[in-house]
């Protein structure tokens, strides 16, 4: 902790200077981090926005890759990992209808989207292991991974890896590995004869994705989502600016979904079919990040945009806090959000949360407890609002003219500066889900 011991000293004094958040305990309330029991990742519940406020509750009800220090020391999942779960996992390939049926009736925990940055440490740290003790050469291990004849496949390997790795299906490991160390690595942006080579594949093979993927010469998850995001309706895809009319009807299709049929309006949209029923002429890609981005906020604030704030921030960095993970590659952003707290989607939650991180001078060197640590102290005050001043601006703003006033940017379904860090996700280089612009960490999973 001595490398973090001036920034908190620091910020300290400011926070003396800028007085304590009205309301809110001070930040030493909290449990030190080496006294807190360490759960799983799948099933957590953060603490609630009220509690973190100290406030009652108004409802009863409802429940990047960047370069990492981990802190490995730390005790993992496997505390909380039912063994006879964790060996089914490890020993019998199960489809996705047969894992969620045994979510239904047998009560299974299993782990979905992108490996942590802990998980892709375990695997790794389980194939050296593997391979020391076998004496086997890289080339051997290669030969493993990639056989010649997939009937040949090596169960035993495959089975210690997945036990590396509690909590995921031994199919999940297989493709995820596959894919890591796949011979074809990835590529630059696609160009137009790529473009129309994968056309051509599809119309030939069909969305037979590992067959299209020797053609083309990508990987076949990137052929998969090349195709279903930029190719597949392109003569009807519509670009640029969304209209009033279009953003009326993206709400209409994603309420009807979601809400009219009690479902979560985040996290229970398949957005290929939200793309057909805007006709084809949005992708599903564009309607997901116009609707997580833009509208699904505005919606759940009875049509107000609302403003992210300094108490949000509180609220997030304390939530993310009593998760007690390792690394923030193990959080599920759609756990977050709470009955008081919830016009932020996941997608959103996890942006800000890399914002804020990022403000640290360092953070790349620092563990994860560390950049909270750091982050605890940093936002636990508010500033002192002069209600005077307040006042002041509030009476300048009435009698602003309409002529004077410049309409905002970001009406355009592109959100401003957020564009190119979201339009980076489109690829979906591991089934669509949100990631950090620069690698691929993240557990926010789009359904479809």
């Amino acid at each position: 902790m001595s490398k973090i011991t001036s920034v908190l000293k620091s910020l300290g004094e400011t926070g003396q200077i800028n007085g304590p958040l009205c309301g809110l305990p001070p930040p030493n309330f909290f449990t030190p981090f080496s006294e807190q029991t360490h759960t799983s990742r799948v099933g957590q519940i953060p603490t609630t926005s009220n509690a973190i406020l100290g406030v009652p509750s108004k409802n009863s009800t409802g429940p990047t890759h960047h370069r990492r220090t981990l802190d490995m020391s730390l005790p993992g999942n496997t505390e909380q990992t039912d063994p006879q779960h964790a060996h089914l996992l490890a020993t019998r390939w199960l489809s996705a209808g047969k894992l969620a049926e045994l979510v239904r009736t047998e009560g299974l925990v299993y782990k979905k989207g992108k490996f942590s940055a802990i998980e892709e440490h375990q695997l790794k740290a389980a194939m050296e292991k593997y391979r020391t003790g076998n004496h086997l050469t890289e080339e051997q291990l290669q030969d493993i991974i990639f056989p010649k004849n997939e009937k040949s496949r090596n169960n035993v390997f495959w089975t210690e890896l997945t036990f590396a790795v509690p909590q995921r299906p031994i199919i999940a490991v297989y493709h995820h590995i596959r894919r890591a160390y796949h011979a074809i690595q990835p590529k630059g942006p696609w160009t137009p004869n790529e473009d129309a080579l994968l056309k051509q594949a599809v119309t030939d093979l069909g969305q037979r994705w590992e067959k299209v993927s020797e053609r083309v010469g990508r990987r076949s998850s990137d052929c998969r989502d090349r195709y279903r995001n930029h190719i597949q309706g392109r003569e009807k895809r519509v670009t640029g600016p969304w209209s009033k009319a279009e953003e009326e009807k993206l709400t209409r299709i994603v309420t009807d979904m979601t809400i009219n049929q009690g479902r979560d309006i985040d996290n229970d949209v398949f957005w290929g079919k939200v793309s057909e029923l805007m006709d084809g002429t949005r992708g599903r890609q564009q309607c997901r990040i116009k609707w997580t981005d833009a509208l699904s906020k505005t919606v759940k604030n009875e049509g107000k945009k609302p403003r992210w704030g300094q108490q949000d921030a509180f609220i997030l960095i304390h939530k993310i806090d009593s998760l007690n993970v390792r690394d923030d590659t193990e959080i599920d952003w759609k756990t977050l959000p709470d009955p008081d707290w919830n016009l932020w989607s996941a997608h959103t939650l996890q942006r800000r949360w890399l914002t804020m991180k990022r403000s640290i001078k360092g953070f790349e060197d620092m563990t994860h407890q560390e950049i909270i640590d750091i982050l605890r102290v940093k936002k636990a005050h508010l500033p002192v609002i002069n209600p005077a001043s307040q006042s002041k601006k509030r009476k300048e703003r009435k009698v602003t003219s309409a002529e004077a006033v410049s309409e905002p940017t970001d009406g355009n379904g592109n959100h401003g500066a957020n564009t190119n860090f979201v339009a980076r996700q489109g690829d979906e280089s591991s089934s669509g889900d949100f990631e950090d612009s620069s690698s691929g960490s993240s557990s926010v999973s789009e359904d479809d």
